[in-house]
């Protein structure tokens, strides 16, 4: 039985700002309806990375598909692709929930922006919210806000650029669970995260990116084994990713 290709890939970006090398050879897959983490510190490279894919930089050397369109010779196939949430809500406060999705509508021309609108709010649990300005939303309900607008037009992929910053522990959460439910409903999600806890709570593989490559990527488990085995005393403590990626970065905890 074939394989469906990988919805993301991507083969040796390499990108300099001046003297400054910010991706060295970055090399990784995504498959479709998954979820996948880039993981990594202030700085690794994660957001050039993301600009590259959605089109919005081009690289000194290497190559990437979105959805099976090259992200540098077939630009307006890859953006009809996508979704991009930054990593702040790019939301109009003055505007109400439903009006600001009604606008993202009209502007990528569905057939019921107002009928969109509804189906989304209720989606995200923002239906008794709609009618209010977004002025008055807490974080966690300007991101899933922003997350909404993100699926107008049903991309079948989305970049989340570290989507939690900034939230409080229960906006995260808010967060986690709409992203669980966009995989869940067959969108593939390239997730960048500087929290240890957000990529081992949601991802189905995991790529650690320090100094500009990818040094180490796979599953939760796969990680794990790179530490010693478990240490069973009265309970076995298995490693946690904190442990894994100050490990292969090469830092103590």
């Amino acid at each position: 039985m074939a394989t469906a290709s990988p919805a993301i890939r991507v083969n040796g970006l390499r990108k300099s700002y001046q003297k400054r090398s910010v991706l060295r050879g970055v090399d990784f897959e995504v498959a479709r309806g998954s979820i996948f983490a880039l993981l990594g510190s202030n700085g690794a490279g994660k957001t050039t990375v993301v600009r590259i894919l959605s089109t919005l930089l081009r690289p000194d050397a290497g190559t990437a598909s979105v959805h099976g369109f090259d992200v540098g010779s077939e630009p307006l196939r890859v953006r009809d692709s996508i979704s991009l949430t930054g990593q702040f809500a790019a939301v109009d406060e003055i505007l109400t929930g439903r009006e600001n999705l009604i606008m993202v509508g009209r502007l990528r021309r569905v057939g019921d922006p107002r009928g969109t609108a509804d189906d989304l709010l209720d989606r995200f649990g923002l239906a008794d919210a709609g009618g209010r300005r977004v002025g008055s939303y807490s974080g966690g309900m300007r991101r899933r806000l922003d997350i909404a607008m993100s699926l107008i037009g049903d991309p079948p992929v989305i970049f989340l650029d570290e989507p939690t910053t900034g939230l409080d522990p229960e906006g995260r959460i808010e967060v986690w669970h709409e992203i669980r439910k966009l995989a869940g409903g067959g969108t593939t999600v390239l997730l960048t995260t500087q929290y240890l806890e957000e990529a081992e709570k949601l991802a189905d593989r995991i790529a650690i990116l320090h100094e500009g490559a990818i040094i180490v990527s796979g599953t939760l488990a796969e990680l794990r084994k790179l530490l010693p085995p478990a240490r069973v005393e009265h309970v076995e403590q298995q490693p946690t990713l904190e442990e894994v990626f100050l490990s292969v970065v090469g830092k103590q905890a």
